[in-house]
């Protein structure tokens, strides 16, 4: 199969899709166009089906009903590991065990495995493609150091630069922020920010339920609950302290402050 080639809009592109597993939805009639340029938060609540859908998504399953096409293929008429190959698929569980350094993590990316291939050697050109990358996440400093000696948040920027290698369209992001601190997740937003920045055809798809781990530079938001779509559209539409509380069946108050979101829960009404 070659790249698919042709109009670039949209890279995805989600219609009236059903999941079903053992008689019970995980999604239900969601839909999701996602053009270049555009960079989506995919909230909900645990079980609202956020990693169900960046599977369909990612090239991984198959909708029950529906059509998902990505990158104008159609799942179910394509070979799904050859499509994934123009993915990039940040997992946070990456099930590396042995001490590669950051380098060679990165350049993993290029043979889409988890660890280096014997006696494969990077090119000059991707040798260089690795080091930008790694200077672009922020993580030049560490370059040498071994896998098992880094930080959560080291780990994810290593992960995000990895997936960058074969220069994908599309990144999936399943919820980079899990585990990390206050600092190792400000560092990370703040690469994405810049990576958003340097590369304006790149399109994401981000998966959280915290919107405080939403980069600034986030332009679209998909709110699910129980498999269904709340809302879908441009963030500052989405976003809202009415959509969101409806989302999480819960009152909370958004906020936003320098491009950055918050959520309280909303005061109570005193009693009378």
């Amino acid at each position: 199969m070659t790249e698919p080639t042709g109009d670039p809009q949209p890279l995805l592109q989600a219609q009236q899709v059903d999941v079903v597993r053992d008689g019970r939805y995980l999604l239900r009639q969601v839909s999701l166009t996602v053009r270049p340029g555009e960079h989506w938060a995919v909230l909900g609540a645990n079980g609202a089906g956020k990693t169900t859908l960046l599977a369909l998504l990612g090239a991984l399953s198959h909708p029950t009903r529906g059509q998902v096409r990505v990158l104008g293929r159609q799942l179910g008429r394509v070979d799904l590991r050859e499509l994934r190959s123009y993915l990039g698929h940040v997992n946070p569980r990456h099930p590396l065990r042995s001490p590669l350094t950051v380098r060679q993590v990165v350049l993993t990316g290029i043979t889409n495995s988890v660890e280096l291939y014997p006696r494969w050697q990077p090119t000059d050109d991707q040798a260089a493609h690795a080091e930008s990358l790694i200077a672009t996440l922020g993580i030049g400093h560490r370059a040498e150091a071994p896998w098992t000696t880094l930080s959560q948040g080291e780990r994810g920027r290593a992960l995000i630069a990895r997936a960058l290698m074969p220069a994908p369209r599309l990144l999936l992001l399943d919820e980079p922020a899990t585990g990390l601190d206050l600092t190792a997740r400000e560092q990370l937003l703040d690469s994405l920010d810049d990576l958003r920045l340097r590369h304006p055809e790149l399109a994401s798809v981000l998966v959280t339920h915290h919107l405080e781990e939403l980069p600034a530079s986030t332009t679209h938001a998909l709110l699910l609950r129980d498999g269904e779509s709340v809302a879908a559209g441009p963030v500052d539409e989405v976003l809202t302290t009415e959509l969101v509380s409806a989302c999480f069946r819960h009152p909370i108050r958004i906020t936003r402050s320098e491009g950055r979101w918050a959520a309280r829960a909303a005061a109570k009404s005193p009693a009378r």
